[in-house]
């Protein structure tokens, strides 16, 4: 079927289709967009009538597809027959990328690193560092400070040292879009590390496409791993349980070789730097999340799922239908900007709307 200049065919039922939420619409606006990619162009009378969402919803639903474009209709006179039809997920995916994108001044990137590394300088506890430019010759320069003449020494270097006994590895990136070298360099590092139970955390800026569903933080904070963003990101660092650090020589080029930092005095400096920026974005995360009060039959059953029920062992104690628990548990998802049940577990337990099973022979 082509509308406006769009060609459309259905993606196969049960397909992923990406959720619209995290980048910023409605929960409605996900919702009609996810049944038009499914099941095809319908009208907004169909839609409301399938969906059972009121018409002034069903209308403000699609009034955001079509300012976002993520939907297109006929241009019939009367809004209830204009037939809508869903662009493409991916077509829609990337011109939301390029509308919420908003880069951090790279320059702005460079004056924090400098400005906290010259106030490790001019404290005294790092005052052999340079001032402007890297040391000549690669090696140890100072007590507790050692230069690694490239990017690939650097990295070397961390593989040696978290390669040993190690509890914890803290990073600040200030990335909003990773390059895919990084990426690939990293993810046996990283894999490696949870395998052994080291406790990882990431401190970044927002990603610069906007996109407000992070997996890593999603799935696995208050695990072994744990990432979040900050609009303040000072400068670039890895440190190893508080005895290492590595820092770029040259923000604006990675390729110039890293600091090594060993030195009681600077790591305890470097350390108190990442906790106050730490605690500054999980405070700033959890005013983000906003509270919700459950029905006392929402309570009840997540109460009974949290137990062990299936949905429909709780459907029969609640005496609803098991289709009844589904949309129940849809509804919770929308209201919370989640894609998935496992990620409703762990916001309602993050917010403590429910409190968890006793284990019975505790």
């Amino acid at each position: 079927m082509r509308i406006d200049g769009v060609t459309r065919t259905r993606v196969p039922l049960g397909a992923a289709v990406p959720s619209l939420v995290r980048w910023g619409l409605s929960s409605d606006a996900d919702l009609v967009f996810r049944t038009l990619t499914t099941f095809g162009s319908r009208t907004e009378r169909t839609l409301a009538v399938e969906l059972g969402l009121p018409a002034r919803r069903t209308a403000e639903a699609l009034a955001e597809l079509r300012e976002c474009g993520a939907a297109v209709s006929t241009t019939d006179v009367r809004a209830v027959s204009r037939i809508w039809t869903a662009r493409r997920p991916a077509a829609v995916i990337d011109m939301l990328r390029s509308r919420n994108r908003r880069q951090i001044d790279p320059d702005s990137r460079v004056r924090s690193h400098r400005e906290v590394m010259n106030g490790l300088r001019l404290s005294g506890i790092a005052a052999a560092l340079p001032s402007s430019t890297v040391p000549g010759l690669p090696g140890r320069f100072a007590e507790g400070m050692r230069y690694l003449s490239s990017r690939a020494a650097a990295r070397t270097r961390l593989a040696e040292v978290v390669g040993q006994d190690i509890h914890e590895l803290w990073t600040m990136s200030p990335d909003q879009s990773p390059d895919a070298e990084s990426a690939r360099a990293a993810a046996p590092v990283d894999a490696a590390l949870l395998d052994r139970g080291v406790r990882c955390r990431l401190l970044r800026p927002p990603l610069a496409d906007g996109d407000r569903l992070d997996v890593s933080s999603h799935l696995v904070n208050g695990t072994s791993y744990q990432c979040y963003d900050s609009e303040d990101v000072p400068l670039r660092m890895l440190m190893v349980d508080r005895r290492v650090a590595l820092i770029p020589a040259d923000p604006r080029d990675l390729e110039r070789g890293y600091f090594e930092f060993s030195g009681p005095a600077v790591m305890d400096a470097l350390a108190g730097l990442f906790d106050r920026h730490w605690s500054s974005a999980v405070t700033r995360q959890q005013a983000l999340v906003a509270p919700i009060q459950l029905s006392e039959r929402e309570h009840a059953l997540i109460a009974l799922l949290a137990t062990g029920h299936t949905d429909r062992t709780a459907a029969d104690i609640l005496t609803i239908s098991p289709r009844s628990v589904t949309n129940m548990l849809r509804a919770l998802m929308d209201r919370l900007g989640v894609e998935n049940r496992f990620q409703l577990g762990l916001t309602l337990g993050a917010l403590r709307v429910v409190t968890p099973p006793m284990n019975p022979e505790s």
